[in-house]
């Protein structure tokens, strides 16, 4: 063999020790134990010790329901698995969703419509007050084609009126 060949062999087997090495590193354990210790090892923790007490299990390790039980404690029972919806279940939930999301929709939309509706409302209602209030004769033509001014009296009851719609705009 050429030393070219032997070198590649040996960097491919460090390659391959290198990868292989998480693996070979031991399980680490940690709890605390009745003097209040902080303990590392590489063994689980005594039996009896409470599962409040263990800090970290390594990822290998049994569930912490399979670790060895105090004497005279009885395992937990594994909770019955639920089963899974059927296809008609998830269309029902699905449908569901889709109604309410429509119905927020519809709901968003009218609240907008009602704000704009506010809006305008509002506008008007100050627009009228300014009118009502500026000093300036106010005048129209009524259904005879006659023409009229508004007496003091009627503006102060139109601006009152203006004002009790600006109660809801502010």
């Amino acid at each position: 063999m050429t030393l070219h060949w032997r070198r590649s062999l040996f960097a491919g087997a460090l390659m391959l020790l290198a990868q292989l090495a998480p693996q070979l590193a031991h399980a680490q354990y940690a709890w605390i134990d009745d003097k209040g210790t902080r303990v590392f090892s590489d063994r689980p923790p005594p039996p009896g010790t409470p599962q409040s007490r263990i800090l970290k299990l390594p990822r290998t390790s049994p569930q912490p329901s399979a670790l060895p039980l105090p004497a005279g404690a009885a395992p937990a029972q594994p909770q019955p698995q639920a089963k899974p919806p059927s296809l008609a279940e998830q269309d029902a939930a699905f449908r569901q969703r889709q109604a309410r999301r429509e119905e927020d929709a519809r709901k968003t939309q009218e609240d907008a419509a009602q704000q704009v509706a506010r809006e305008e409302r509002c506008s008007m209602a100050r627009q009228e007050e300014m009118q009502m209030t500026n000093g300036m004769r106010i005048g129209g033509v009524d259904a005879k084609g006659e023409r009229y001014f508004l007496s003091d009296e009627q503006r102060a009851q139109r601006a009152q009126a203006a004002r009790r719609v600006l109660q809801d705009c502010r």
